[in-house]
């Protein structure tokens, strides 16, 4: 119990440090502090009495947790990990990355080492390692995860401390990044517009050239576009309530779209009439996988776990013809001499084959590395990827730009695409939709709800968005999609691709 001491004009506050021993409260600089009457020194007595008790009983538990850590720290990191796994409950898709990242490149090089062991060195010796085989952004994810999983670690009182965590250079100026990676590559509308268009020559339908206007449009993410049903295809507005998410498995999940980024995206009236003419056109039916009923339809035939039945191989064998002259006999008749094309049809018939195409029709979604590589890129780039045994080549095409396909396409073709926007990809149709709204002055309030971002600053919570706010960038993005059919229809006056030849003829 703390006391106060009388001391001339003044009193001193005491109090007891264990042991007999009676200590007086000092300021800051180690000084006795003078109270002016008994009962304010005898309150700073008891409260510097009652903060030494506290002080002893948090070193004592101190002790107690650095004598468990030695015990828990031993526990490796392959163990502790599998059981840090298993207690999160996240998103289908993180949780995949992080499954990857764990078994793929942190348990092949921390798996037995125990928690306490890991140092600073280990991680840059891994690291350093992983930089050699990988992209230095890959590994600054997996690092990230590491961090992660060790901070929690650190919070269970495993470890001290967390052995993964960058030490910023200190007392020297930041610099750029060295891994930061390039600059996204975005276009204009022009640009978009014949994207879209060769896309959709590619593909052979209007599909890809309305999933790309939409997506340049409306800043939509991959798994909102691909996961756009047609209830929420609405009248002027595009609803995000849902997207579809692709596991590395091939399982495309139906979930919330990213971050709860619930959000009702704003179109305009021709951009509504595209979509709704679409919709109305395709009829399409309900997917197997989710049995909800999408705006686009996937490219090609659906993946299946084995194939069951003759194959195309089996044909050529008994016809005595390559696998070439089969596919064109079921594609483009025409190009068979007729003794030969009799001679495989009777070969289908005996083996009761049927083409892949032609039992299942479309797969139910965009599959995003196949849209990428095959459609996407060689519409941007002018080129194909490269795909064993051959090397990516230029898309050859005839006189009027439609892409050659079959045997000997690179020479039955007259020229090739040139570049429009090369390095483009899906994703940099949302950064071109902000670029674009950056220009046309667009307020920050309203770029952020439709690309489904947050601002948590306290000037983005007095901000808000108006009706005339809205109705001024439908006008905007309407008069650079005019602009953009003006700039095309001068380059040619009718495409190839039926709904674009259709809004150059509307034009005035």
């Amino acid at each position: 119990m703390g006391f106060a001491e009388k001391r001339g004009n003044y009193y001193r506050a005491r109090y007891n440090a264990g042991e007999g021993k009676y200590l007086t409260v000092l300021d800051c600089n180690g000084v006795v502090v003078k109270f002016g009457t008994k009962r304010e020194a005898k309150k700073a007595a008891d409260d510097a009495e009652a903060d030494l008790r506290r002080a002893g009983a948090a070193v004592d538990a101190d002790v107690r947790r650095a004598a468990s850590r030695t015990a828990l720290g031993s526990e490796t990191f392959g163990d502790y990990v599998s059981r840090w796994y298993g207690d999160q409950d996240l998103a289908p898709s993180t949780m995949e990355n992080y499954c990857n990242h764990i078994e793929g490149h942190l348990l092949p090089h921390f798996d037995a080492i125990a928690l306490s062991a890991i140092e600073r060195r280990d991680i840059k010796q891994w690291e350093k390692g992983q930089k050699a085989l990988y992209a230095a952004s890959s590994v600054k994810t997996w690092r990230s995860t590491l961090h992660l999983i060790l901070a929690d670690a650190v919070d269970e009182n495993l470890i001290s401390s967390n052995p993964a965590t960058q030490r910023r250079g200190r007392g020297k100026r930041a610099g750029r990044s060295r891994d930061r990676g390039p600059e996204r590559v975005v276009t204009d509308p022009v640009g978009l517009l014949l994207i879209a268009e060769r896309a959709a020559l590619l593909s052979g339908r209007d599909d890809e050239f309305l999933g790309v206007i939409l997506k340049g449009y409306t800043g939509l993410r991959w798994g909102e576009l691909v996961g756009l049903e047609t209830a929420f295809a609405r009248p002027r507005r595009i609803r995000v309530e849902w997207q579809l998410y692709e596991l590395g498995s091939g399982e495309l999940v139906r979930c919330p779209p990213k971050d709860d980024s619930y959000r009702d995206v704003d179109i305009p009236d021709w951009l509504s009439r595209l979509v709704a003419n679409h919709i109305s056109e395709v009829k399409a039916a309900p997917c197997v996988c989710h049995g909800k009923t999408y705006v686009f339809r996937g490219l090609g035939t659906p993946r299946t776990r084995e194939h069951h039945g003759p194959k195309a191989e089996d044909v050529a064998r008994l016809a005595g013809v390559s696998t070439g002259t089969v596919s064109n006999v079921l594609n483009r008749p025409d190009r068979v001499a007729d003794s030969t094309r009799v001679r495989v049809e009777t070969a289908i018939a005996d083996l009761g084959f049927v083409s892949g195409g032609r039992a299942s029709g479309h797969a139910a979604h965009w599959r995003r590395s196949g849209f990428a590589a095959w459609v996407f890129t060689p519409a941007a780039s002018g080129w194909y990827p490269k795909k064993a045994p051959q090397e990516a080549r230029p898309v050859p095409v005839t006189a009027d730009g439609v892409p050659t396909r079959g045997r000997n396409s690179q020479g039955r073709a007259t020229a090739c695409w040139v570049p429009i926007a090369s390095g483009f990809t899906p994703h940099g149709c949302r950064h071109t939709h902000r670029t674009v709204m950056d220009e046309l002055g667009t307020p920050k309030v309203l770029m952020d709800e439709r690309m489904g971002h947050i601002d948590g600053s306290v000037s983005a919570r007095y901000a808000h968005v108006t009706p005339g706010m809205r109705a001024q960038l439908m006008k905007d993005l309407t008069r650079m999609w005019e602009w953009s059919l003006a700039a095309r229809r001068a380059m040619s006056p009718r495409s190839h691709v039926a709904v674009l030849d259709r809004l150059l003829q509307e034009l005035p």
